[in-house]
């Protein structure tokens, strides 16, 4: 099993991050690279389509609002792994009320390519999308 982590501190309060990420079908929100979520099951499941117009399925594994922080699992994904469990989390940045940490974590298991290159391409994806969630709170 692989693995990575990206955490990135973002200028707004944990309370106003979570509210715009939250949700596990607000993607669209803040990830361009995700322009349509389509829950189902209640919204236990999301469709998305990215950028390219492939199809993700994700089913919510773990949602702790106290926490902040949710789980997901790839369902179905033009990705080179298997066994994907992600895991986007908001924490507070002791002393700070205008700002959050926000991590984002996955682990899985390569399928067709080397460890090294699920990491990066799992790496890319979370530090993109951390870009992207600064760059929406900034405006």
């Amino acid at each position: 099993m692989a693995s990575t982590s990206v955490s990135r501190i973002v200028p707004a309060s944990p309370e106003r991050v979570w509210s715009l990420i939250g949700g596990f079908d607000t993607l669209p929100d803040w990830l361009p690279y995700i322009p349509e979520s389509t829950p189902s099951e209640g919204g236990r499941v999301r469709r998305l389509r990215n950028t390219e117009g492939e199809t993700i399925v994700e089913r919510l594994v773990d949602f702790n609002e106290a926490e902040r922080q949710y789980s997901y699992a790839i369902v179905r994904a033009p990705f080179p792994v298997s066994g994907y469990v992600s895991t986007i989390r908001v924490h507070p940045v002791p002393g700070r009320d205008d700002a959050a940490e926000v991590q984002w974590s996955g682990r899985f298991a390569p399928d067709g390519v080397t460890d090294d290159e699920a990491v990066a391409l799992f790496t890319g994806i979370y530090a993109d999308g951390l870009d992207a969630l600064h760059e929406t709170l900034v405006v």
